[in-house]
């Protein structure tokens, strides 16, 4: 993957240069409309072999967010989010649907941390505590972009409807004494990352330097693309 390594670096560099003022009139708006604390959210995410490093993107949430249910991820708060989310500002929320939030990551590719395309840097307790084969997914770069990220690029306005998704699953579970936050995080961990852990490992198996650009290209255009033998 020499290819993807220089190929990663070269872009970085050439997006910061052309992108800076995207981000400096992003960084202003988060002070302005979410005041009280810092442009750039950052935190230790797991990388390449499982080590941590700080993963950095604009901050969509409010600067003291309170308390939710967890999930497998060892973090304050929860970090499985839906539309709607109490957490999420008004700006924050156009931020995550333009993806605008993940320009800060430019400069952890160019640093070496992450990738343009891979799987998405997951809090400690996700990535790390995997078993057997699924492993490989930690011998990749985290990306901004990749497989899983193209299929549930509207994650948090899908699991707005958690409730119906794990309704329909049949499962023992007591819906009436469970939170939409709940179920999300229930949902997220039992359906959707399994899911990204299997596509995640299909890129690792079936890497290809043309499908990584074709991944780029269908992030930024907001375009699906068959992958995996499914459309994501």
């Amino acid at each position: 993957m020499i290819l993807k390594y220089i190929f990663d670096r070269i872009v970085a560099f050439i997006g910061l240069l052309i992108l800076w003022p995207v981000l400096l009139v992003v960084a202003i708006l988060i002070k302005v409309k979410m005041p009280g604390g810092p442009a750039l959210f950052v935190q230790k995410r797991v990388g390449k072999n499982g080590k941590l490093f700080n993963c950095h993107k604009f901050r969509s949430m409010i600067a003291s967010p309170q308390p939710t249910p967890k999930g497998k991820g060892s973090s304050e708060w929860s970090t499985v989010s839906v539309a709607g989310d109490s957490r999420i500002t008004p700006l924050g929320a156009k931020l995550r649907h333009y993806k605008l939030d993940e320009l800060p990551g430019l400069w952890d590719v160019l640093i070496g941390n992450m990738s343009f395309v891979g799987p998405r840097p997951d809090v400690p307790g996700y990535a790390d505590q995997l078993q057997g084969d699924d492993r490989d997914v930690l011998k990749l770069r985290p990306g901004i972009t990749g497989p899983a990220t193209l299929k549930y690029r509207l994650e948090d306005e899908y699991l707005a409807n958690a409730r119906q998704l794990v309704s329909n699953l049949n499962v023992d579970l007591d819906l009436d004494n469970m939170s939409d936050q709940e179920l999300a995080v229930w949902y997220n961990d039992h359906v959707i990352y399994p899911d990204k852990v299997r596509l995640n490992c299909y890129y690792y198996h079936h890497y290809s330097f043309i499908k990584d650009i074709q991944m780029m290209v269908c992030t930024v255009f907001g375009k699906n693309m068959e992958y995996a033998g499914e459309i994501i």
